[in-house]
């Protein structure tokens, strides 16, 4: 059948007819796959990151109920319906753990009065048990870090080492922040390194746990949980308890730069009375 006769052209009509449906059936058929691929990468990913959604259907435990009850009462109005977060009030607290809690909440740093560069340590409006019930519930309603059961601090007398060695490690990563002596300091913007003077083996671990306001998070990759404790042992031991280890006068604990203004001082005053008296004398 020629081409340029009446019947060719009505073929070549006919066949283009019969072949648009499918085109039409292809292009279908792939957006289908796509759609299908999209869905099984967030079926994926929901199964392997199970801890960045809150589950509206999770069951609490006993503690977690309590712990629900005082957070609708208290931090709802800040921190949103299942906790997760009030734009311009309060972050999303899912995934923060119950050590971000109880540090917070039990340092008396949560709830805040008013929006402030740093939230400052404060008599606690909780309990201990009932910061205990918060924590418990943040923890169900989204993961997240945890303090560990059992002893946060080593016995020196039964690992003679661990002072020496939780010395080292605090000099490496906690002296530009909080000072040799554990006085804390000044930061930018307002905000401060907090005295450890009367931190709690509970709150130390915690925060280095959680890295709060300006602090880093010490994961357990970047400092392993015996560490954290040789760390924890070291304050406590060292810095809390022998006040002062290499004298009777602090001078503030901040360093060479009020020794060395203390003997300039004293020095100088002494030198001159020495050099009055020797002239009176001549």
């Amino acid at each position: 059948m020629t081409s340029d006769t009446p019947a060719g052209r009505r073929f070549r009509v006919f066949r283009r007819r019969r072949s648009a449906p499918s085109r039409a059936r292809r292009r279908l058929g792939a957006a289908v796959r796509m759609i299908a691929a999209l869905a099984l990468a967030g079926g994926v990913y929901t199964a392997f990151a199970p801890g960045a959604f809150a589950q509206d259907n999770t069951q609490l435990s006993a503690a977690a109920q309590e712990g629900k009850a005082l957070f609708d009462n208290s931090c709802i109005s800040c921190h949103g319906r299942d906790a997760r977060g009030v734009e311009g009030r309060g972050p999303s607290l899912i995934g923060v753990g119950s050590a971000s809690v109880e540090f917070q909440v039990g340092t008396g740093r949560m709830p805040m009065v008013r929006q402030e560069a740093q939230a400052e340590q404060k008599a606690p409006h909780f309990k201990a048990e009932e910061v205990k019930q918060l924590g418990q519930y943040i923890q169900e309603l989204g993961g997240g870090p945890q303090l560990p059961t059992g002893p946060l601090t080593v016995d020196p007398e039964a690992d003679p080492g661990a002072l020496s060695r939780g010395g080292e490690l605090f000099r490496q990563n906690c002296t530009s922040c909080h000072s040799f002596g554990g006085a804390g300091g000044a930061l930018s913007s307002g905000k401060f390194a907090p005295s450890l003077g009367d931190a709690t083996p509970e709150e130390i671990y915690a925060a280095m746990l959680t890295g709060p306001q300006n602090m880093p998070v010490f994961g357990d990759n970047e400092i392993t949980p015996d560490q954290k404790r040789e760390i924890i042992t070291y304050i406590t031991v060292q810095l809390q308890q022998d006040k002062d280890p290499g004298g009777l006068f602090n001078l503030g604990r901040y360093g060479p730069v009020t020794e060395g203004l203390a003997i300039f001082l004293v020095g100088i005053t002494i030198l001159v009375f020495t050099t009055l008296w020797i002239a009176g004398k001549s």
